[in-house]
């Protein structure tokens, strides 16, 4: 509570003259704002107020010049899913005295954002903190009184968590017309269980939300941690008009069910905007509907984040810092190809250089970057975006994927002509990646000299501390780990039989192998004289290169993750060779 006094006190004061400010935003006429002081003079009410009365500006408009001015933050409720154990924390009545609407509630570090129509408000904050209890933090975001009030009468009322509207679903009926009808939307349960969903999976940390009708029902999965696992389950009864609200909220044609569509929501989860990228497929149960989680917050992450070993960061940096050239990240999908390559556009990113990218489709909007989505119906796909992009001078090229030979030709093209070019490709390691381009028609010529270097990636599950437990490796464990036979230890971890975690299942977040191979010279000529990968592998281990199965080893010893998370993802048979 301290922290939001303190913010209160050193915020714009209320005496700003608003009239004025409106009348230089060109919001009003200056005979407007005489109008409304007149009448200001009469009622005392607030000048905003009056102004949308009178109906010389909408609320909308006069919250923006504010909100711009004073520093301040706008809830876009029109948009937002509110947290149920937000609005469990303060009542109905409290809320329409103060027009205080909770939105997002963080229990771990007792954070508590609300939408409010008068932010200065220091007896609802007190009141509320008072309410709430603990050292609360609180952070008021701008709202217009009448949305505020539209949305206490959303919210207020309604069953919010997954467990009450599944309970309520089962016992209720289902009108179709009320799913995509603004006024009537909150009265049915569907809508708030995609939304329920939808939330839940966020705070969970998912990258996908899976909707999986089977014969006799339907099953929701979560992918956390590049693992699904079931959520719920729900008679099928209610998919399809689950199947409509997706599409209604994605922009999606409803009356289409035996082609497959893509479409995108925008929300605002957890106090932050998350777009979910949704695609759909026709199958023999129905349609399966698939949602990516597109969390800017956390997709743009710092490169030392992305590559914390000192040695493989310097490596890394060393490799970017080359003026011309072509990168590559290979792996298969999920494996975090694509928050490296927007960590390394992140760390060159300068009002200098001009960085384009070409993606299919755009996942994280970025400041300063242009950046294009493919669409086949307009016939731009990447070798020919690449073509358009060569001629808006850019410096720094990003194209989401190498697929075929004219891509293949078109990047090198690009990277030949003075360009940093980035791009992923899928092979299993980063040697693999020089046949997968002789395959596409690069010859050795084109390639030796042209690449920067080559990033194989994989994201493996880390073991929760108080999940783990000490255990002594087989003889087979101890040849896969490089152990001394006699070797007794207590170093390897797994996890316990029994933890108190299982929702984890002993594993919390996710941690990246990678595997970086440099080009130099020496390696530049030996594949100009189309050398086995045998013999690029022998010269890259003499300067330091190191496959991911031995990145994945020294994770394992040091305690980090497990040898049967490494396995899922990492091929180490080789090491018993």
């Amino acid at each position: 509570m301290v922290a939001v006094q303190a913010e209160l006190v050193n915020a714009p004061k209320r005496s700003l003259r608003i009239g004025e400010l409106l009348v230089q935003k060109g919001v009003v006429s200056s005979d407007q704002i005489r109008i409304a002081l007149t009448e200001q003079r009469k009622n005392r009410d607030h000048l905003g107020k009056i102004l949308v009365r009178l109906g010389f500006a909408t609320e909308a408009i006069i919250l923006d010049v504010l909100g711009g001015a004073l520093g301040q933050q706008k809830a876009q409720l029109s948009r937002v899913v509110v947290d149920s154990e937000a609005i469990r924390l303060i009542p109905k009545d409290m809320a329409r005295r103060f027009r205080i609407l909770p939105l997002t509630y963080d229990a771990n570090s007792n954070h508590l954002t609300l939408a409010m129509a008068d932010t200065f408000n220091v007896v609802a904050l007190d009141q509320i903190a008072a309410l709430v209890g603990g050292d609360v933090e609180l952070q008021p975001l701008m709202a217009g009184e009448a949305e505020i009030e539209k949305a206490i009468d959303q919210f207020y009322g309604f069953e919010l968590s997954v467990d009450g509207i599944l309970s309520e679903i089962e016992t209720g009926e289902i009108d179709y017309e009320s799913l995509d009808s603004e006024s009537a939307e909150y009265s049915q349960p569907v809508v708030r269980l995609v939304n329920a969903l939808l939330a839940d999976a966020v705070k969970r940390n998912a990258s996908d939300i899976h909707f999986e009708p089977e014969e006799g029902f339907l099953r929701f999965r979560y992918r956390i941690d590049g693992v699904l696992r079931q959520i719920r389950s729900l008679h099928k009864n209610y998919w399809s008009a689950i199947a409509v609200r997706v599409k209604v909220m994605s922009g999606m044609d409803i009356a289409e069910t035996r082609a497959p569509q893509d479409g995108r929501i925008t929300l605002t989860l957890s106090g932050r905007q998350i777009d979910f990228r949704v695609s759909t497929i026709p199958t023999v149960h129905g349609e399966n509907i698939v949602l990516r989680v597109l969390d800017r917050q956390k997709g743009i992450v710092p490169i030392e984040a992305v590559c914390p070993e000192p040695d493989t960061l310097m490596t890394l940096k060393l490799m970017v810092a080359r003026p011309e050239g072509l990168l590559l990240v290979t792996g298969p999908t999920g494996s975090g190809k694509t928050t490296t390559l927007y960590s390394l556009l992140n760390h060159l990113n300068t009002e200098s250089v001009n960085i384009m990218t070409l993606e299919d489709p755009v996942e994280y909007p970025m400041g300063m970057i242009r950046q294009t989505s493919i669409n086949e119906a307009s016939r731009l796909d990447f070798a020919g975006g690449v073509r358009a992009l060569l001629r808006q001078d850019p410096d720094i090229i990003l194209i989401g994927e190498i697929r075929d030979e004219d891509t293949a030709a078109m990047a090198f093209r690009a990277a030949m002509t003075g360009h940093q070019v980035f791009s992923t490709l899928h092979t299993n390691s980063s040697l693999a990646a020089i046949p997968r381009l002789s395959d596409m028609g690069i010859n050795s010529d084109i390639m030796a000299g042209n690449i920067i270097g080559i990033l194989a990636q994989r994201l493996v599950r880390k073991l929760r501390v108080d999940c783990r437990e000490p255990y002594d490796p087989s003889d087979l464990e101890r040849r896969i780990l490089g152990l001394d036979p006699a070797y007794r230890g207590d170093a390897i971890y797994r996890v316990a039989e029994e933890h108190g975690h299982a929702q984890h299942q002993g594993y919390e977040g996710r941690a990246a192998l990678l595997e970086v191979l440099r080009f130099d010279r020496e390696i530049d000529e030996l594949i100009a004289q189309n050398a086995t990968l045998n013999e690029l592998s022998k010269v890259a281990r003499k300067k330091g290169f190191q496959t991911l199965a031995d990145v994945a080893i020294k994770l394992v010893t040091a305690g980090l993750t497990s040898l049967d998370e490494v396995t899922r993802v990492v091929d180490l048979t080789e090491r018993l060779n």
